[in-house]
């Protein structure tokens, strides 16, 4: 199916049900009118980060199913798949013949090495200074050879996703049959995960380097296109870069709207919200939650400096189990910039409050994505994340088959689902439509319109009452 606008949901293949199978079943039970489409997070073999180091992309993990898995849900919701444009696993078929083979490898391109990329074979202090890196030095891993030799190695992530140089025509060619074959296997959007750090340049911050970025993601676009489907780049960082993108006609996140509506919420005042929404175009896919945390960076800005600290502090005092210490490095964080909780948690468990925050996404320019743990209402899974010692995981859950029919109960599940009804079926969401907004005090307004058809939200941001008319 190609991509609609009807809401998408995020989830990994095993978390509604034990794999693909289960998943799907559960949505033809539950959500089809609820859900038009599903983003499966990384389905393939991997090593680590749940799915976010790649071994290879031709086959599914055998523990989810099969490509034949896949499709069927393909046939009944159009579906997002990641590729991770930045790197591939290290103990991917490709690295390892590396490992093995060394110069004589046919993937020895694939790789970006120190003694190639930099002058001297090492950056400079001010160089790796420069680094927009996730690590406190510079970017790399020693890649042991089989010969008994060692060099550095670049690595973004962690040491189970070694970075691909994109700027090799061996590496371009791999890139593009991989997304082929996505498309074959009924992406209708392919997410580029991590893409603004696929491009290096020595004394440059190796972030978003134009105009080379902009290079690669037309040619990703072309080969995607050509096969029927649209692409998605994943760009957490300051507002303006996605909006660089979407100014140049393609499909962007709105990461801001988490905190902004975090903000509306616990400070009566839909101010800054309005200002946000009056600025977001509508080619683009809303969130308030993914599988990472919430984040910070995304609203630096757009509000201010001592609205962005007001509104974390606030998280931590209202929110239901929201502690500091859990998007530490005690909890082996790398992105000190998220805030790790479920959605509805951060909100205090708060039903009113949660609905109201859905109501607006659901209004808000764009595409609505939801996660699988806040479509369930969930709150923070303390036992999971204590068991795996990674602060993400509070926010993901492993929802058999029978939790999912037993949240059906509860009314907050119940009255989101009929909200994401709502957002799916009524002719004013179109994307070609308009948007209005007002916000006086607590009151807060937003109408959609497209030809004779309008639909309005109207909501008191202190009571979190709200209605639609």
């Amino acid at each position: 199916m190609k991509l609609e606008n009807k809401i998408m949901l995020i989830t990994y293949a095993d978390s509604m049900g034990s794999n693909l199978k289960e998943l799907h079943e559960i949505l033809n039970r539950y959500y089809k009118d609820a859900v038009g489409g599903v983003h499966i997070l990384p389905f393939f073999p991997s090593s680590a980060d749940r799915g976010f180091a790649p071994m290879t992309y031709e086959k599914v993990d055998e523990k989810f199913g099969t490509f034949e898995d896949v499709e069927n849900i393909g046939n009944d919701y159009y579906l997002m798949f990641d590729f991770m444009v930045n790197h591939i696993s290290a103990h991917s078929g490709y690295f390892q013949d590396f490992l093995k083979n060394k110069d004589n490898s046919e993937y020895k391109d694939f790789f970006i090495r120190y003694k190639d990329f930099w002058e001297g074979g090492e950056p400079t202090q001010e160089q790796t200074d420069a680094i927009y890196k996730r690590k406190p030095r510079a970017p790399y891993i020693d890649a042991r050879f089989a010969d008994g030799t060692s060099e550095k190695v670049w690595c973004t992530f962690c040491e189970e996703q070694i970075d691909l140089d994109v700027t090799k025509p061996v590496t371009m060619e791999f890139i593009k049959k991989t997304l082929r074959d996505m498309c074959a296997h009924k992406a209708a959007v392919i997410r580029l995960d991590a893409f603004a750090y696929a491009v290096k340049k020595p004394d440059t911050n190796c972030f978003f380097i134009e105009p080379e970025i902009w290079e690669l993601l037309n040619e990703i676009e072309e080969t995607v296109s050509e096969n029927g489907a649209e692409i998605l780049p994943e760009i957490h960082e300051h507002y303006t870069i996605p909006m660089k993108i979407a100014d140049k006609g393609f499909w962007i996140y709105d990461f801001a709207l988490p905190v902004m509506t975090l903000h509306a919420l616990f400070n009566h005042t839909g101010t800054y919200l309005k200002d946000w929404l009056e600025k977001c175009p509508m080619k683009q896919f809303t969130t308030l939650d993914t599988h990472d945390g919430i984040g910070i960076v995304d609203v630096k800005d757009l509000l201010p400096d001592e609205e962005i600290e007001k509104v974390k502090e606030q998280m931590y005092q209202r929110g239901a189990n929201v502690k500091k210490i859990y998007s530490s490095e005690a909890y082996n964080n790398l992105d000190i910039y998220q805030v790790n909780t479920t959605y509805y948690s951060a909100l205090g468990n708060n039903d009113k409050a949660y609905l109201l925050a859905r109501a607006i996404q659901f209004f808000a320019p764009g595409i609505p994505q939801v996660y699988y743990v806040g479509m369930l209402a969930g709150s923070n899974d303390l036992e999971l994340m204590e068991k795996t010692r990674n602060g993400r995981d509070i926010n993901r859950h492993y929802y058999t088959s029978e939790e999912v029919a037993k949240e059906q109960e509860r009314p907050v599940v119940a009255k989101l689902k009929e909200l994401m009804k709502l957002r799916n079926s009524h002719p004013a969401f179109s994307l070609e439509g308009e948007i209005s907004i007002k916000a006086e005090n607590d009151k807060f307004e937003i109408v959609r319109k497209y030809k004779k058809d309008s639909i309005t939200l109207k909501a008191d941001l202190t009571t979190y009452d709200f209605e639609i008319v």
